[in-house]
């Protein structure tokens, strides 16, 4: 049997460490397919049910385990479905590569079925992106794709005319009339060793040691770092402010954390922002600048691995280029250790009145259930080193403040990119890659309603993810949004019937459970996660539970009440659950 030139696509592939592609099949992407067979026993392929899940599963994969992630998908509509989970990998910067199809070579630019120019189409999203038009590229431009991915941690795009898919393996059909012949490179990255310039680390630590007042924002670009993270802080008695995509930085009950930062994030958090007159950014570019210090009022320190980010939102006095681990233990020794630090212990306190204020709302004897008392039981529940993969909306409210790291926790969603329905693949595409571990996938109903097919995937697959969802009925965060615009809502709730996805769950041949009431929440949660094999559970939660931001401002309660007076429709409901919240938190 003659080797085709999709194999070289493959065999390149998997010399590269893939052993996952997701996707979905076409007659765009035949030939990729059948390289695909030829090599199972290297390269598995996961069939999805829909593109845009494949690309967010790749991102998924990349962002659990930092090797690129691959998805497929055929020629036209197939293609245009990827964008969606590509444009989450580039604006949250991980490596993905995105394989397509295209119109075999003759028919190109004649107008033929499904011919749309994918390589156009993803000039935006990506950092490689190259028609293939010769077998003799392959395996070389696979290499440059997945090398660019890593060393710009984005996207690289791949398109194969239909024709050459089955072309012989290292065809050249041309004659030569460049001094140059095929190419011919490895599968090989360099990754840069991230140490920073003397001089430059000695600089941020003047700063940082003749700091009163510092703190300490970090993000994904440490969550390698964490023990560094720690140790810094402990040196300069600094808080330290996490963003949501470096929640797992450090546990959420370090002394040191005063947790998260934004509307999602603490008060403590928010006050320091106000306070710090040293901001020490390690391995973010956070980008709600609102939410940072003044910049003629605060220095700040950066370490930042791009040295286009660095000083991107606040002026920055000291940037320095560097990986965050191997810049944390060059400045280290430099440091001056504080024996006590009434800075740190100020916030300490506040962090514990927030704590608590936090647990008082995890009241169990609300009914409709509270949104925050589901996710506290599956934080109380779940394994000390499961993997939250968390969707976009109000429940990355709940979970920003009631999902505990912990143990070797980890914790994901789309940042940057803040799309819905990523929460179910990318916890498909991390039970794939780390099969032995707890993957949860804590949803809203909207996000989970958009890719809901993909639960079928998980029990074809046998994959044992465990589904939480916070269902509340409605687009919940946009609902809230809308008020504090001084609007009242609309077209944000969901009419009758409402949905029973448990049922859809037990029609998949996984596990179901709907949950009213919330003396139902544990036993539910805790058959979930005892069950061996994909499980659901569907939890009908109060939706007039706002996720207020740590510190409400003025203009917020004031278009907040405009929204009431302007007729919101659920105003009374509303009230009412503001001043059960209110109750819980005065401790009664």
């Amino acid at each position: 049997m003659a080797k085709i030139a999709a194999e070289s696509l493959i065999e390149r592939l998997a010399a590269w460490g893939v052993d996952t592609v997701f996707g979905l099949p076409g007659d765009g992407i035949n030939g990729i397919m059948e390289g695909l067979r030829r090599h199972r026993d290297q390269v598995r392929f996961v069939l999805v049910h829909h593109e845009e899940a494949a690309a967010l599963m790749a991102t998924g994969y990349a962002k659990a385990t930092g090797r690129v992630g691959v998805c497929l998908a055929t020629s036209g509509p197939g293609g245009i479905h990827l964008l969606n989970g590509l444009y989450d990998a580039k604006l949250d910067h991980v490596p993905v590569l995105a394989i397509t199809g295209m119109q075999e070579t003759s028919v190109l630019g004649t107008g033929y079925q499904q011919e749309v120019h994918l390589d156009k189409l993803f000039a935006d999203v990506a950092e490689y992106n190259m028609v293939i038009t010769n077998p003799g590229q392959l395996p070389s431009l696979v290499d440059l794709a997945i090398r660019t991915a890593y060393a710009r941690r984005g996207v690289a795009h791949l398109t194969l005319p239909n024709d050459l898919q089955v072309a012989e393996a290292g065809a050249d059909p041309y004659r030569h009339v460049a001094p140059a012949r095929l190419p011919q490179t490895a599968p090989v990255y360099l990754k840069p060793s991230g140490i920073p310039r003397q001089e430059d680390v000695e600089w941020a630590a003047e700063v940082l040691n003749n700091a009163e007042r510092p703190a300490m924002l970090v993000g994904q670009g440490a969550l390698h770092a964490g023990a560094e993270v720690l140790a810094v802080a402990e040196a300069l008695g600094a808080p330290v402010v996490k963003t949501l995509l470096g929640k797992a930085v450090i546990p959420d009950d370090s002394p040191y954390t005063t947790g998260g930062i934004g509307l999602l994030g603490t008060r403590p958090s928010e006050e320091l922002m106000d306070e710090a007159d040293v901001l020490f950014m390690i391995g973010t570019n956070f980008p709600y600048t609102k939410f940072l210090p003044e910049p003629d009022r605060t220095r700040v320190v950066q370490f930042e691995a791009d040295p286009t980010r660095a000083g991107a939102r606040v002026p920055t006095d000291v940037p320095v280029v560097c990986d965050a681990k191997e810049g944390l233990r060059a400045l280290l020794p430099l440091l001056k250790r504080r024996n006590s630090s009434p800075h740190l212990t100020k916030y300490q306190k506040m962090m514990g009145k927030w704590r608590a204020d936090m647990k008082s709302l995890e009241n169990p004897g609300r009914n409709p259930v509270a949104p925050q008392y589901a996710v506290s039981v599956l934080d109380e529940l779940a394994a000390d080193d499961a993997i939250l993969a968390c969707d976009s909306g109000t429940i990355a409210t709940w979970a920003a403040r009631h999902w505990t790291i912990r143990g070797d926790r980890r914790f994901y969603l789309s940042g940057t990119l803040a799309t819905m329905a990523n929460g179910l693949p990318y916890a498909i595409a991390m039970q794939h890659a780390f099969p032995g571990r707890q993957v949860i996938a804590y949803v809203g109903d909207g996000g989970f309603a958009m890719l809901m097919a993909e639960f079928l995937t998980a029990v074809r697959h046998r994959l044992p993810i465990k589904v939480v969802i916070n269902n509340n009925n409605s687009l919940g965060q946009i609902l809230w949004e809308q008020m504090v615009l001084g609007y009242p809502e609309h077209g944000v709730r969901f009419a009758a019937p409402e949905a029973d996805f448990a049922a859809w769950a037990r029609a998949c041949g996984g596990f179901g459970a709907k949950v009213t009431e919330a003396g139902d929440v544990v036993p539910a949660i805790r058959q979930a996660l005892e069950h061996d094999g994909p499980a659901l559970v569907d939890i009908d939660v109060d939706p007039n539970e706002p996720p207020m931001p740590g510190k409400v401002t003025y203009d917020q309660a004031k278009s907040f009440a405009q929204a009431f007076l302007k007729g919101q429709p659920h105003r009374a409901a509303i009230a009412t659950t503001l001043f059960k919240d209110r109750i819980q938190r005065l401790g009664e």
